[in-house]
Parts: C-alpha cells; structure tokens; sequence
C-alpha cells in the first residue's frame, strides 16, 4: 500500500483451493501440475514445496498446496492475505456440504473473489444444475444464472476443463488489479516450515512484494537467519525472485509458523533488535484482557466499529434458524451498528470457528453447544 502507483507492475495472482474433504482439491492441484510439466520435470518436481506455478496462455499463476481453509485462515489471523484468488472445489456428485460452505465463508471474509471449480463432472452421478441452485443458494450465483460467480466444470481425472478453469482465474485476476513493485520492500508470507535433518530449517515463502536475493538476510516472525541457498518450486537453486514467487530457503535460526509475514532486513543485528522489540511488546499485551462483548460495546459507542460481526453454533437447524432470523430483525431495527454473519452452523464450536473470528474480530455465539479442546 505504500508503494506508488508508477512503481507497480503486474504479478501472477495467488490462488488458494479450498473445498470439502474428497471433493477432489488435492487430485486437480496434481491434475493442473502435471499438465505444466514439461518432459524430464517429473523428478524435479515430487520434492517441489508448498506452492507452485503453472502457466496458462503465457501468463503465470501461483497455487498454493495448502490443506484447505483452516491454513487460509490462520494465515489471515496472522495479519497475512494469503491469496487473491480462491478456488471452490466442489464435487458434482456430491454437492454444497458444510465445509463447503464454511470454506465460501472463510473466503467471503476475507473478501476474496471466488471461482467455483465443479470437479467430477465425468461421473454418471453427476448433477451439475443441482449443484448450481445449493451454489446459488449460499449466494454464489453462477454468472450463467446472470449472478457474478463464474463456475468451470472440471475432471481432475480426465484433466478435463483445466484450461477454462486457468482462463477463469486471470480472467477474475484482470479485474483485480493484481500488482507489486520488483524494487519495492521485500515482504511476504511463510507458506510452511519444517526442520529437515540436512539442511537445517527449510521455509517455504511465498514473495508478495520487492525481489529477495541469497544473501539477504530475513525475519519470519521471530526467526531469522541469512539465505544461505534457495530453490525454486521444482527444486532447482535460483539466486533470486521477484513477487508472487514460491521459494524455499536455508538459513533461518528457527522454524516460523506457516502465516508468519516475513521481511528483509539490514542485518542479522537488526533482526534481534525487532524480535526482542516484540518480545516486550507481546509481555505487555498478555496482561490485557480478550476482547469481550463490553469491549466491543464500548468501541461501538465510540464510533470506532460501524459493523459488530458474529459466528452463530446452535444445537440443531430447528434453533440456528430463528436465532439468526431474530438476530437480523434485532440489526434491522436499530441505526447505531451493521450486524454481518459471517457464519452460521450446527455444531459444536470449533478450531476453525475461532481461526475465523480471529482474523475477522468476530465474536462467536453458541445455543446449546460447548467448545470443542482446540478451540478452547
């Protein structure tokens, strides 16, 4: 954002897949992978990283390999917009189920444009029409119904539709203004991290602003380390990369956590002088209370929020629904505050619930459920 308009040039947009369990996410990242695999790549590309480009009509999009949406949030509750672009992989056997439209929710969230990749088309079970009105029914009206989601059928296995599903994604990437700036600040975002017994801590990064180079030295949130080699995502050493770039790099004292931002810095001297700067500033934020419904009453009265934001759990259906119904009436009737809800469920309370929340300052709601341990 602080980058001037002259200094921007396009980059490859970030797409992240989300989607239900089986509905095939993992089976058409590998279907789009292997049709951008050039004979003599594939044993390049097995040990490849957390992310990855393909190419369509010369134009590069990234995909990040992450399990689903529960990693696209805690990436945001981290302060990291982790993609521009999501992919909703939804099974056309199968249809809208309720990580489905959690996954949407999540997105919807964080304001991320949506494109619907309706997979398994090839099966004789498959009903896509019904498919499109359970769509249509979470507000993701496909723009054949005039709404604006554009939905691609696709068989991750035939690889049928991946070209239309690629033309899709820069279509939406058009409209998005996707850009960075090569020279700017090198920023980005930690995809994963792992300590490999050879190498040392290995941190798959994905470069969002600026241009990083071996031998600069970074802070991934509290780690850091001087890049002693880099790969890109087949696994080849490159000395440098520019925005929207999957790289994995050695040299960092530590294992960040996958959503940490990370930054170029001065020195390896200037990187402990920011962490022990935030270590002070964690201590003194500890002893201040969790955000309550009174915090967020009094920062409504003070003008600072114009929207309160809920996630509401109930027992059954036969409670969800009027509850959220008399919510809506209760927002309808009163000026002061916008209420969004931005899920709704049955259930228990969640890990990904809370994941949510954290990255939206939401306050979560529960009729007759408890919290499950993780989001305790």
């Amino acid at each position: 954002e602080d980058e001037a308009e002259e200094n921007l040039q396009p980059r490859p947009p970030v797409v992240a897949m989300l989607g239900h369990v089986d509905h095939g996410k993992t089976s058409l990242l590998d279907a789009i992978r292997d049709a951008n695999v050039a004979g003599g790549e594939e044993g390049g590309i097995t040990q490849g990283i957390g992310a990855y480009q393909a190419e369509h009509q010369g134009q590069k999009i990234t995909f990040l390999d992450t399990p689903g949406h529960a990693a696209f949030t805690s990436m945001r509750a981290r302060g990291a917009q982790g993609a521009d672009i999501v992919v909703l992989v939804v099974a056309a056997d199968d249809g809208v189920m309720p990580q489905t439209r959690e996954a949407a929710n999540h997105a919807k969230a964080a304001r991320v444009p949506i494109v619907v990749a309706l997979n398994k088309i090839d099966l004789p079970s498959a009903n896509p029409d019904l498919v499109k009105k359970q769509l249509a029914e979470i507000d993701l009206v496909p723009d054949e119904w005039d709404g604006d989601t554009i939905v691609v059928p696709v068989s991750a296995k035939n690889s049928q539709g991946l070209d239309d599903l690629m033309g899709a994604i820069l279509l939406v990437a058009d409209n998005q203004n996707i850009k960075a700036n090569p020279k700017g600040e090198a920023m980005g975002t930690v995809v994963e991290a792992e300590l490999d017994k050879f190498r040392g801590v290995m941190a798959t990064l994905l470069l969002q602003n600026g241009t990083v180079e071996v031998g600069d030295t970074i802070l991934a949130g509290k780690a850091h380390g001087r890049i002693k080699a880099m790969f890109d995502y087949r696994g080849n050493r490159i000395k440098k990369a520019g925005p929207s770039t999957p790289i994995a790099v050695m040299g960092l004292n530590d294992v960040p956590r996958a959503g940490d931002l990370f930054r170029v810095v001065e020195s390896e001297k200037e990187a402990r002088a920011i962490v022990s700067e935030m270590e002070s500033e964690v201590a003194t934020q500890s002893s201040a209370p969790k955000v309550t419904l009174e915090d967020l009453y009094a920062r409504l009265q003070a003008g600072e929020m114009q929207e309160l934001r809920l996630i509401i759990k109930a027992d059954v259906q036969g409670s969800l629904e009027p509850i959220v119904n008399s919510v809506r009436e209760l927002a309808e009737k009163q000026a002061e505050v916008d209420i969004n809800i931005l899920h709704q469920e049955t259930g228990n309370i969640t890990e990904s619930d809370v994941m949510l929340a954290a990255a939206s300052d939401a306050i979560v709601i529960g009729f007759s459920v408890t919290a499950d341990n993780a989001a305790e």
